[in-house]
C-alpha cells in the first residue's frame, strides 16, 4: 500500500472484529510514528496502549457510566467554537445527518441516538485502543504537533492492514480514563483512539471532501487546477455518501 492508498482508505470505522492484534505490529507503527513532525522536536505526545483485561474493564465502566445516564466530566479544552460558523457548522450537520440516517435512527428519536453513541465507549467492538495525552503547560503549536502524530499512526495503521477510529468522545468520560491508567498528574487526555481489524458485514458512511477551491490557494505562475473554473456553478457542498457492504 502506497501513501496515497493508505490517506484515501483511512476512515473512522465504527465496526470491528474482535481478532486481536499483535503486539509486534502495534510497536512496529508507533516506533516508525515517533517520526513524526514536531516543532523544536518536542514530542508532546504521550500515548497509552490498552488491550486485554484493561481494556475491557475500562469499556465496561465508561458504558455503565454512560448507560446510567452519569454527567459528562468536564472537558479540559473547547472542542467546538460556540458560535461554529458556516461552512463549518453546514459540515457538522450534514454529517450527524448522514450518519443517523445511515444507521436508520430519526433525528427526534433521542434514545436511539444514545444507543449508537454508546457504542463509543466499547471501541465498537476493537480489541485494542490507545490513550493520547498532552502536557497541559503545551501551547496551540504543541497541539497541532498531537494531530500530525495521530495522523501518522492512523495511516500506518492502514499499511498493516489495520483501521482506526479517533475519539474525541473519550474525554467525556477522562476521569475513568484516568483512574484505569494512572497518568502523571500533569498529563491531560486529548482523545482515545479504537484500532484493530474492520468488520466487513457493518455499514459505514465514506464522507467525501470540499472541493479543492474551497480548502486551496494556490499562488504563483502555476496552471490552474482542475476543477477549480466555474466556481460559480459549483455548489461547493461537503457530500456524503453511504456505501454498504
Amino acid at each position: 500500500m502506497n501513501v496515497y492508498e493508505a490517506v484515501e482508505s483511512r476512515r473512522a470505522v465504527r465496526g470491528f472484529t474482535d481478532d486481536p492484534v499483535p503486539v509486534e505490529v502495534l510497536e512496529r507503527v508507533l516506533k516508525a510514528a515517533s517520526w513524526a513532525p514536531s516543532g523544536s522536536n518536542l514530542q508532546p505526545w504521550h500515548v497509552y496502549v490498552v488491550t486485554g483485561a484493561p481494556l475491557a474493564q475500562l469499556k465496561k465502566v465508561a458504558v455503565a457510566r454512560v448507560a446510567a445516564g452519569d454527567p459528562w466530566d468536564e472537558r479540559e479544552f473547547q472542542l467546538y467554537p460556540p458560535e461554529l460558523k458556516v461552512p463549518y457548522s453546514e459540515r457538522r450537520s450534514r454529517f450527524g445527518k448522514e450518519r443517523y440516517s445511515a444507521l436508520g435512527i430519526a433525528r427526534e428519536d433521542w434514545e436511539a441516538r444514545q444507543r449508537a453513541a454508546i457504542a463509543n465507549w466499547d471501541c465498537f467492538g476493537a480489541p485494542a485502543a490507545l490513550f493520547c495525552f498532552i502536557d497541559r503547560g503545551m501551547g496551540r503549536p504543541q497541539w497541532a504537533d498531537l494531530g500530525m502524530y495521530l495522523q501518522t499512526v492512523m495511516l500506518l495503521l492502514r499499511a498493516e492492514g489495520l483501521h482506526s477510529c479517533p475519539q474525541m468522545a473519550w474525554s467525556q468520560v477522562r476521569t475513568s480514563v484516568e483512574e484505569a491508567l494512572d497518568p502523571p498528574a500533569e498529563l491531560m487526555l486529548f482523545c482515545g483512539m479504537s484500532l484493530g481489524y474492520e468488520d466487513p458485514d457493518v455499514d459505514f458512511i465514506r464522507t467525501l471532501r470540499a472541493p479543492l477551491h474551497e480548502t486551496v490557494t494556490f499562488v504563483g505562475d502555476i496552471d490552474q487546477p482542475r476543477g477549480s473554473a466555474g466556481r460559480n456553478t459549483t455548489s461547493g457542498a461537503c457530500v456524503n455518501v453511504q456505501v454498504s457492504r
